[in-house]
């Protein structure tokens, strides 16, 4: 497997009582996406040892005609992935629907128990051509601090209730930044800058299995990564949802990419 990594300061953060991460992260609460609304968002699939049927396991999103951003934590060792681009419906594809192999996968440290790094790139064996269903999303350009209370989007295909099922149909919902020192009290342990904390508690509304990967959007700019929520919880979340914070990576991000701007 190819890989770069880049040296950062590791925090223990350990669970808190009653609270379980769970990252194998649906749209909770959401409503269903215009067809080619999200041309950036991508299906990561994996082959099904039992019916040799390529199945989507995670979200992820396009940051060039060649790479896909998502989450460390989708990789198995020794699993082969596929990506599905300019695709609505992952059970019946649109003619913008293509299937993608990926070339090479690049996880920057990740770290299982702390999910701390939870961030991958990879690599596609060909491009994808840019056109209405298929584009990549810009990514923040420099270190952000995004405020508490701004609304931002989230979207994917996971399940929209705890132990449901992966969705047809693409759906997004708004969510909330949540404070990091209120985030860090609920959760009861530290959350460093190189997350994001958003949605999950008001309302209900945020992610949940099979979401994992997928892009958290502000102001059409993907700053965040879906990485881990309350186990178990998805529409009773007792804590917030947590992302990675992609601004953090752009020095590593640029490199593996070979972009001058990651736009």
């Amino acid at each position: 497997m190819a890989a770069t990594s880049v040296l950062l300061l590791l925090v223990t953060l350990l669970p808190p009582q009653g609270l379980t991460a769970h990252q194998d992260s649906g749209i909770v609460n959401g409503e269903k996406t215009k067809t080619n609304s999200k041309p950036y968002m991508v299906s990561v699939q994996e082959r099904n040892k039992e019916t040799e049927k390529r199945e989507h396991i995670c979200g992820g999103f396009l940051v060039s005609d060649n790479f896909v951003m998502t989450a460390a934590h989708c990789y198995t060792s020794g699993v082969q992935l596929t990506v599905v681009v300019g695709v609505h419906n992952i059970k019946k594809w649109e003619h913008s629907a293509h299937r993608i192999g990926v070339k090479s996968y690049y996880i920057n440290d990740y770290d299982l128990e702390t999910h701390k790094n939870d961030i991958m790139l990879l690599e596609l064996k060909t491009p994808t051509p840019w056109r209405r269903s298929v584009k990549p999303i810009p990514v923040a350009k420099k270190d952000l601090h995004i405020k508490a209370g701004a609304i931002c989007n989230v979207a994917g295909w996971g399940a929209t209730e705890t132990n449901g099922f992966v969705n047809t149909d693409l759906l997004d919902v708004n969510v909330a930044v949540v404070d990091r020192g209120d985030c860090q009290r609920t959760w009861g342990r530290a959350i460093p800058t190189s997350m994001i904390c958003a949605g999950g508690t008001a309302d209900d509304k945020g992610f949940c299995q099979g979401d994992s990967g997928g892009p958290l959007v502000c102001g059409g700019i993907a700053v965040g990564v879906v990485s881990f929520n309350d186990a178990d919880h998805c529409n009773q979340s007792r804590a917030p949802n947590v992302y990675t914070n992609i601004s953090t990576y752009l020095p590593w991000i640029k490199k593996v990419t070979g972009l001058k701007s990651v736009n």
